[in-house]
């Protein structure tokens, strides 16, 4: 099985061919999902005791398993958050995976987190981090969300010992993403919810206001978000930050998805005061064009995160003199180099281009919100923000939507799902992808 036969040189073309041949294609298919009996009849039992060879399972995953995955690099997946890796990150991705990093110490994979940190420090530097800030590369913004709380905990609890036992309270907005709550859950804290879509500073002053003492005593961080995910709509981050700082809670900034706006001097201003959080992340998986799986989770302080997060053992005492461990600053010890598609991308492109990128989508986005507003049965249901539209067809019912949705999927036109605004099932269209166009968007529009 780890031999080097001739079965696995053929084996290993065949899959260079596929990857250069789906990096070649433009647009690529949209493809859609399938039901699982329809799965199981296509593809059947595909783990067998004696296997079934690796140009066979190839073709499994060619001909019936892939064209049932949305490719989510299409031009006209609009929906959720799309991604739209460059080739570069994403030839690069192969080599990651090729050259079997594990990239948690430095003592393993020195060169590997040295890269690494300095696409950390570029992105740092967007968002106005002091010198000494770092951090580390997660999965995603759930788990950076968690990671962030978690040193947010244990700075409070190492402050204040007489809550090491006391169940911490979190403060959000009502529009914070699904996995803040899921991380109060998970670190077994309560979570209260204020404001309206945009969470501002007299949000925060109502609430402390209306804290019970032993509730404000509970309180050990305010979490913020840069770029909703449904609306685009952010935070009030420089009045926030002052209150946190004033009443020395932590401030987190959720930018998973709107973080990315930071390289885009157009929309710059709307974040200013990010830079005044403790902790910040942002997804490169989606408006920074790296591949999945890739959340850069960054500290003003990564000393306090690396207390809070460090694991120990006997056989780990070899790495806790090590100069930056990337195990050190989020809940995970074995980790793979994601963080390294994204750096050889920006090494090979340079981040001027990320700019160009980055307002090539609010350009789009915001030609888009224009036709909207102008077309007989459409209707912005809140204004355009950073590369979001989200807006009602007039007269649709729930079902209508639904049924339009499925339609353009199945005919691989576009791929824009419903969504909810206060209730309401209406559109969304999200645009990260440079690829994405305005006469895409009016192909979509002349639909409805």
């Amino acid at each position: 099985m780890h031999d080097i036969d001739n079965d696995t040189n053929i084996l290993t073309e065949a899959i260079l061919r596929y990857s250069r041949d789906r990096l070649r294609m433009d647009p690529p298919s949209l493809d859609a999902p399938c039901p699982p009996e329809e799965l199981e009849a296509k593809a059947g039992q595909t783990i067998t005791a004696d296997g079934l060879g690796g140009e066979q399972a190839l073709r499994l995953f060619t001909d019936i398993l892939a064209p049932a995955c949305i490719s989510i690099d299409h031009p006209k997946f609009l929906a959720f958050v799309p991604a739209a890796p460059t080739e570069a990150a994403t030839l690069f991705d192969l080599v990651v995976g090729a050259s079997s990093i594990c990239a948690s110490s430095w003592l393993e994979s020195a060169g590997a987190i040295y890269a690494e940190n300095q696409a950390l420090r570029w992105i740092a530097d967007l968002a106005g981090f002091p010198s000494e800030a770092g951090g580390v590369f997660v999965s995603g913004g759930t788990a950076g969300n968690l990671s962030a709380l978690v040193a947010a905990r244990h700075r409070w609890r190492k402050e204040s010992p007489e809550h090491r036992r006391t169940r911490g309270l979190v403060i959000s907005s009502k529009g914070a993403h699904a996995s803040i709550k899921q991380a109060t859950h998970v670190l077994d804290a309560d979570l209260l919810e204020v404001g309206g879509h945009r969470l501002t500073g007299e949000d925060i002053e109502v609430a402390l206001s209306e804290l019970a003492t032993d509730d404000r005593a509970r309180l050990f961080a305010i979490a913020c978000t840069a770029g909703t995910t449904n609306l685009g709509i952010v935070d009030d981050m420089q009045a926030i930050g002052s209150i946190c700082q004033r009443e020395h809670l932590w401030m987190h900034v959720d930018g998973a998805y709107g973080g990315g706006g930071l390289a885009a001097p157009s929309v710059r201003e709307e974040f200013n005061g990010v830079e005044l959080a403790d902790s910040f992340i942002v997804d490169p998986h989606k408006w920074l064009f790296a591949p999945f799986d890739c959340c850069a989770l960054i500290y003003r302080d990564p000393s306090i995160a690396r207390e809070a997060h460090r694991q120990h053992g006997e056989y780990l005492e070899v790495f806790y003199d090590g100069i930056w461990n990337a195990s050190d600053y989020a809940h995970h010890l074995s980790r793979r180099a994601r963080g390294l598609p994204l750096w050889f991308s920006l090494a090979t492109h340079g981040t001027s281009a990320y700019t160009t990128a980055v307002e090539q989508t609010i350009t789009v986005a915001r030609a888009a919100g224009s036709l909207i507003e102008a077309h007989p049965h459409l209707e912005l249901v809140t204004a355009q923000q950073l590369s979001i539209c989200v807006f009602r067809r007039v007269g649709w019912s729930v079902q209508d939507y639904h049924d339009w949705s499925d339609k353009m999927l199945e005919a691989g036109d576009a791929f824009v799902t419903p969504t909810k605004f206060e209730g309401e099932t209406v559109l969304r269209f999200c645009v990260v992808n440079p690829r994405t166009t305005i006469d895409h968007i009016k192909e979509i529009l002349a639909t409805l």
